[in-house]
């Protein structure tokens, strides 16, 4: 009973930190340098190993090798791709690529937040596999309020590590973030 008390807790914290994180933390408290360095301005995000041939989770070229030094590890990456979907039962789908390289010290979950003129909404969430290699997420919902409209938008992905504090309670860690223009088709 007290593991699923401390999982639920885990979740509905997850799902409220999220939105701090998009906002750039609380309370004078930043989200952490992920936002802010070089993973999310490196080659791995903006260059092309992203948009590479994938099949099951893998650049199947190897170009997102290609500017780390030989023997270095790759890091937590977070991209969003540049489309998104409004079904007409008001259903969206966000989607994008992610790598996390340790889950040991607890569930990483890739979050998304949509928003599109003055609505934002929380968009799903998705466990991730933190094996070092690339895999797509995609979080859905149904959004019926505020209603969401083909044309432009911005998504606010994170990925996010809950880890248990000295009393046992989930804490989130960020571990890499993107804010992405996207299209709503």
């Amino acid at each position: 009973m007290r593991v699923r008390l401390v999982l639920a807790a885990g979740v509905l914290l997850a799902s409220a930190a999220a939105p701090l994180a998009h906002a750039g933390g609380a309370g004078g408290l930043s989200a952490g340098p992920a936002l802010d360095g070089p993973v999310l301005n490196g080659p791995l995000l903006n260059g092309s190993a992203l948009n590479g041939p994938v099949r099951d989770g893998h650049v199947l070229d190897g170009s997102a090798l290609d500017d780390r030094a030989p023997g270095s590890r790759a890091a937590d990456d977070l991209t969003v791709y540049g489309y998104g979907t409004v079904g007409d039962d008001s259903t969206v789908t966000l989607s994008g690529m992610y790598r996390c390289l340790d889950d040991s010290a607890g569930p990483v979950f890739v979050s998304s937040t949509l928003v599109q003129g003055n609505r934002s909404a929380g968009i799903g969430g998705t466990q991730a596999v933190c094996d070092g290699h690339l895999h797509e997420w995609v979080n859905t919902s149904v959004v019926k309020d505020p209603a969401y409209r083909p044309g432009s938008a911005r998504v606010r992905a994170t990925l996010m590590q809950l880890t248990a504090d000295e009393e046992g309670l989930p804490t989130p860690g960020f571990l890499a973030a993107e804010d992405a223009a996207v299209v709503l088709r």
